[in-house]
């Protein structure tokens, strides 16, 4: 149902405005009667700028979560804890979200109910937590939950993104400085070598780097306007159904990097899966919203497959087991945890060792790869060097 925006009195004469959801004018006109608010004004409401919403950032998100789980448990009200987030809420974007969450929990709506609209924002683990929280009776020990799982994943990404960027940087600079040397230094030797050339004594390494030289200034621009065109179709075609299936089969498949990313995305879905157990969530649902939060489809159509397994009378461990991609330490852990009915809590700590594994191979991934880097830059730069003396070297010989 739409929402509409309205300006009505009270019956004190007070002025007062929000919005309310109904099927149409006419029946927003009559609930606002319904609570003794005689209509001045009403207008559809303007929706939220979903572009907008997408940028919250988390760590925002987790801080609501906390301050919303303080104030329940300090005794607040749920509509006035929602308006004093509101109010405090330095985005403007999840300041216009807490206002419509208000507004559906003020016309009867739950809170879940209400942050369902928003799963772009929130995350379907985030509204089924919620749920089962508030069916459950224990609302604030959900949000708590959600606030410490929003924020460790938001630390594990910030730590892998810092952990790249000095060598992406390194890279970066490298290749900037090597084709400096090849477009503007390597040029101002041609001439010199125009005799030797000519007499065939110029060195294949000299002549092919030169070649090299005249191509990337007469081709220069073209070529790197093909590839910036070129990556660009390339993230476009990965943004695909069939691009993302393939992106994420192969990052499984590369070298070092496809263990980290692997351990990654079972980490994610064990943590997921554990906290959404803990909390009350069925087995099946929580698999469905666990898959998605794996972030890669290959898996993703694993877990899918395990739940339909799991609602056939099947255990976890059997299907994962099966399909060949989860690491056996880690289905032993599953298969002995349901046999001890303490599934959610094994699978928090199969995610904590996880993460704990990941991040030291991501450090000695990146520390060898700093040198690695060095290694090619500097390699590059005296194969140039090289190739420029060589003739130099050959002429004084000749003399």
């Amino acid at each position: 149902m739409p929402d509409f925006a309205y300006v009505a009195r009270d019956t004190q004469g007070k002025r007062v405005s929000g919005t309310i959801t109904a099927v149409g004018r006419r029946e927003a006109a009559a609930a606002l009667t319904s609570r003794s608010l005689f209509p001045l004004e009403i207008q559809a409401a303007q929706s939220v700028s979903l572009a907008r919403v997408r940028r919250v950032p988390a760590q925002l998100l987790a801080t609501t979560y906390a301050q919303m789980a303080d104030l329940l448990r300090s005794g607040v009200p749920l509509l006035r804890a929602l308006e004093v987030l509101q109010k405090q809420a330095s985005h403007q974007g999840l300041r216009q979200i807490l206002e419509q969450v208000h507004h559906q929990v003020e016309d009867g709506a739950t809170l879940a109910q209400a942050m369902g609209r928003f799963t772009h924002v929130f995350g379907e683990m985030v509204v089924s937590m919620v749920r089962a929280g508030g069916e459950g009776g224990f609302l604030e020990e959900a949000l708590t939950r959600v606030a410490e799982f929003t924020e460790a994943q938001e630390d594990l990404k910030k730590r892998t993104v810092g952990a790249i960027v000095y060598p992406a940087v390194l890279a970066v600079v490298g290749t900037l400085v090597v084709a400096g040397l090849i477009i503007f230094v390597v040029p101002r030797f041609a001439e010199l070598f125009d005799r030797l050339r000519e007499r065939g004594q110029l060195p294949a390494l000299t002549d092919g780097l030169l070649w090299l030289s005249g191509v990337l200034r007469v081709w220069g621009i073209p070529l790197a306007a093909g590839l910036i065109g070129g990556t660009w179709a390339f993230r476009r075609w990965l943004r695909t159904e069939h691009g993302k299936s393939w992106w994420d089969a192969l990052k499984l498949k590369i070298p070092v990097a496809g263990g980290i990313f692997l351990d990654l995305a079972v980490s994610r879905f064990c943590r997921v899966l554990g906290t959404l157990l803990r909390n009350g969530v069925p087995i099946i649902r929580s698999l469905e919203i666990a898959a998605d939060a794996a972030s890669n489809r290959v898996l993703a159509l694993t877990l899918l497959e395990a739940g339909e397994s799991v609602s056939a009378g099947e255990t976890l461990a059997e299907p994962l087991a099966q399909s060949g991609r989860f690491p056996p330490t880690v289905i032993e852990m599953i298969a002995v945890a349901e046999q001890a009915n303490n599934l959610e809590n094994v699978l928090l700590s199969i995610a904590d060792g996880l993460e704990r594994r990941t991040w030291r191979k991501l450090d000695l991934a990146v520390r060898l790869l700093e040198p690695l880097l060095l290694v090619i830059m500097a390699s590059v730069v005296l194969v140039v060097v090289i190739a420029l003396l060589l003739p130099v070297l050959k002429m004084s010989m000749t003399v």
